[in-house]
């Protein structure tokens, strides 16, 4: 047992002073958030060690737990029904936020102001699918829509699993996706719905349509920096700028920078640079519309 401690003591050390290590989940939004709490560490005077990109819920949880990463960008409903495996009970974004924070608080890891924007699930068709609006709509043509998701969606308690309790729907085939993939199987006709996020930039961009969860089923999503106990308390300059954060960003601003680097195809760091320098994400408005 002295010696486990020991490397895990050797590794934190291993750090040098002052550097806080900041994670994020592999997809587009998530990367955009993590370099976003990395220059919010560089803007207090911190170096910042980014390990974007780490892996899915799962793996980011597994890594902060394990000191491994100080923060990462977390989602409420992913928390409460993924990790903490619990149901919302009610669409009150209070009272989720609440209780992740409780819960969470256990382990000694704290949930700073959410960023502003909820990024829940979304099932997302084409535009000219004009029989459809809301997801009751599509439980009403069991087995005749193709669907394309990725694989977190497939499995994970508050994805396909329950959607398929709460409104009985079918599907004439399922396709598990990498993420980056399924806006153009949809546009290219291989699928005919897919399991998206509202904040993906390919919605507007590629003139998409989102169905009505007019059931309540998902969760509030509200995205909000999960971050170590421990780092908070040793720098308070920095707990003051994640707080500074919190409800500066709209779903309409992330799904725009999601689309400059997925669309435009620009580099995630200079996207951040560039919302932050223009004043966006301090109460400013997004450059240009899709």
């Amino acid at each position: 047992m002295r010696w486990v401690v020991a490397l895990v003591l050797v590794a934190a050390c291993g750090r040098g002073a002052d550097v806080i290590v900041v994670g994020s989940k592999n997809f587009t939004e998530q990367r955009i958030l993590g370099e976003l709490l990395a220059q919010t560490v560089e803007s207090v005077g911190l170096r910042a060690e980014r390990k974007l990109d780490l892996g899915g819920t799962f793996v980011c949880d597994a890594a902060i737990r394990a000191g491994q990463i100080d923060m990462y960008v977390e989602y409420t409903g992913t928390a409460l029904a993924a990790i903490l495996k619990e149901h919302a009970g009610s669409s009150d974004r209070k009272a989720v936020l609440e209780r992740v924070r409780e819960a969470y608080a256990q382990d000694g890891l704290l949930w700073t102001a959410p960023l502003g924007f909820d990024n829940t699930f979304a099932l997302v068709v084409r535009r000219d699918a004009e029989e459809v609006r809301t997801i009751s709509d599509l439980a009403a043509h069991p087995g005749e829509w193709r669907a394309g998701f990725g694989y977190e969606f497939k499995e994970r308690a508050d994805g396909y699993p329950g959607l398929a309790r709460a409104y009985g729907v079918e599907f004439a085939e399922i396709r598990i996706m990498d993420l980056g993939l399924l806006y153009r199987a949809l546009v290219d006709q291989k699928v005919d719905v897919v399991a998206g996020n509202a904040t993906d930039g390919q919605i507007e961009s590629l003139k998409l349509k989102v169905l009505v969860d007019d059931r309540g089923y998902f969760p509030p999503y509200e995205a909000a920096p999960v971050v170590r106990g421990v780092v908070l308390e040793r720098y308070p300059k920095l707990a003051a700028a994640l707080e500074g954060l919190g409800g500066r960003m709209s779903v309409e601003m992330m799904r725009r920078m999601n689309y400059e680097v997925d669309g435009e195809h620009r580099d995630q760091a200079a996207v951040v640079r560039d919302f932050r320098t223009r004043g966006v994400l301090a109460g400013g408005h997004s450059r240009a519309s899709f």
